[in-house]
């Protein structure tokens, strides 16, 4: 890691992690001119930029132009990145008190939200969040493999991450070829059989999460008809005094796009993804060989609550779907941080406006902080991590004349030194620059915006370093 002059009583700072969360508060920390503050950003991968790397669809390319942003910040004087080095292995807690002032955690959910029914487990039951990572190319995903001779495809869930699913398996190999999704990924489905991919949520059309430009995509895909029933599209009295009053105009135009597409016929594509709303799934059906062959549903009508929201609630009436590969997608969790707190039912680390708190109180824990989804839960879009980033960042500075860490040795030298005596190889900007390029020029030659490395070892050889061990 390069050499750098620390400026006279800088404030030390450690962010675990480079999603979008870490870099906009790195970029609010740099940018405020009252505290001099040195920033070190870790990761345990070798990249950075968390979901926008390995989350965001590969055929959304535009929203990836965020990272260009991120890489100004990077190049401040005052920040460094260490790749390549894992949280609560290569560094610890009790570390980064002996290093720096204050510590940000901006880890993401990293894991999925389960269904809990029956058959949840069977073969060929999936959750979305390993599907989208393997066909981004995230080296923990890399070699999991997903029955795709299966005709008949049922994706639990109308959000974001679900659509993003359901328009990668409804896409032609010809439009996948012209994105960066993983090579393994393109060859897996350049064999797909799946024919077939049904699409639904618990609640009705007024209420689906996914935005419209998501569900223009999906009725003009290449090879695929998108297929809604009118009677599902169509609005239930809650449903319509919910748009009538809504002051969002997107919502309106939501639901009429839903009403006109439920009106077109099929256009006869080889593919179908059918849109189906107020369902919710009861139980996953074994198909006699410990895999899942089908689904059980049960339709739900909505109902106001005590509090005011519109909820899904069960008819009774029950429906099953033949389908032997499901993928849920019903939320992400976060995961517990070795020494910090962690709320189970809620899936976050205890805070108050990103300073973390003990378990079950709003004590505060001195120089602890979050920020992104591991401070408020998997929700929002990448620019709400900003204003979210900004908060944590204000009561960091507000704190930063107070109790924090003690660190013994500050100097940014003795954090290497650290990591050399823990063997570690730790990837710089700059190193990261360098894969970025080779990446790209591969992308090139095939009319690709990227091919991506899809282990670290391969990264680590990318920038002339043999790795020790495989870590992963």
């Amino acid at each position: 890691m390069p050499d750098r002059n620390e400026p006279p009583q800088a404030l030390r700072v450690a962010i675990i992690g480079a999603g979008p969360a870490a870099f906009y508060a790195a970029e609010a920390l740099l940018k405020q001119t009252d505290k001099p503050v040195l920033v070190d950003m870790f990761d345990r991968l070798p990249t950075p930029f968390g979901l926008v790397r390995h989350g965001v669809a590969p055929d959304h390319q535009k929203i990836k132009t965020v990272t260009k942003a991120f890489a100004q910040v990077a190049q401040n004087p005052a920040f460094r990145f260490f790749g390549n080095v894992e949280y609560g292995k290569d560094i610890t807690l009790d570390d980064l008190r002996a290093h720096y002032h204050q510590a940000l955690f901006a880890t993401g959910a990293q894991t999925d939200r389960r269904l809990d029914i029956p058959g949840e487990d069977l073969e060929r039951s999936h959750p979305a969040t390993e599907f989208v990572a393997w066909y981004n190319g995230h080296p923990d995903y890399r070699h999991l493999e997903f029955d795709l001779s299966q005709e008949r495809v049922l994706i639990v869930g109308v959000g974001n991450v679900a659509v993003d699913v359901a328009r990668i398996l409804s896409r032609s190999v010809r439009e996948l070829t012209t994105t960066d999704i993983a090579d393994h990924a393109i060859e897996a489905l350049s064999k797909s059989r799946v024919r077939e991919i049904v699409l639904v949520g618990r609640r009705g059309p007024a209420q689906a999460a996914f935005t419209n430009p998501e569900l223009k995509e999906l009725a003009e895909l290449e090879e695929t008809d998108l297929i809604i029933r009118p009677d599902e599209a169509a609005l239930d009295p809650l449903s319509q005094d919910e748009v009538a009053t809504s002051p969002d105009r997107t919502l309106k135009r939501k639901v009429e796009l839903i009403a006109d597409y439920a009106s077109r016929a099929p256009a006869g594509r080889p593919k179908r993804l059918h849109l189906r709303f107020l369902l919710s799934p009861v139980e996953l059906i074994d198909d006699g060989s410990g895999a899942v062959g089908g689904v059980r549903l049960v339709h739900n009508r909505l109902e106001r609550t005590e509090t005011g929201t519109i909820a899904a609630r069960p008819t009774g009436e029950e429906e099953v779907i033949g389908a032997g590969l499901v993928f849920r997608s019903v939320g992400y969790r976060g995961v517990p941080l070795r020494d910090l707190p962690f709320h189970e039912r809620w899936g976050i680390v205890p805070n108050v406006r990103g300073r973390v708190v003990e378990a079950g109180s709003d004590m505060p824990l001195p120089g602890l902080y979050v920020a992104g989804w591991i401070k408020r839960g998997p929700t929002g879009v990448i620019g709400t991590n900003k204003p979210d980033a900004v908060e944590t960042v204000t009561a960091m500075l507000d704190d930063a004349a107070g109790p924090a860490f003690a660190p013994k040795q500050p100097e940014p030298a003795a954090v290497d030194e650290l990591l050399r005596r823990r063997r570690c190889q730790p990837v710089s900007f700059d190193d990261w620059a360098r894969i970025d390029a080779v990446e790209t020029e591969r992308g090139e030659e095939q009319g690709r915006p990227r091919v991506k490395f899809t282990s670290v070892e391969e990264m680590l050889q990318a920038i002339g370093r043999a790795p020790a061990t495989s870590r992963r």
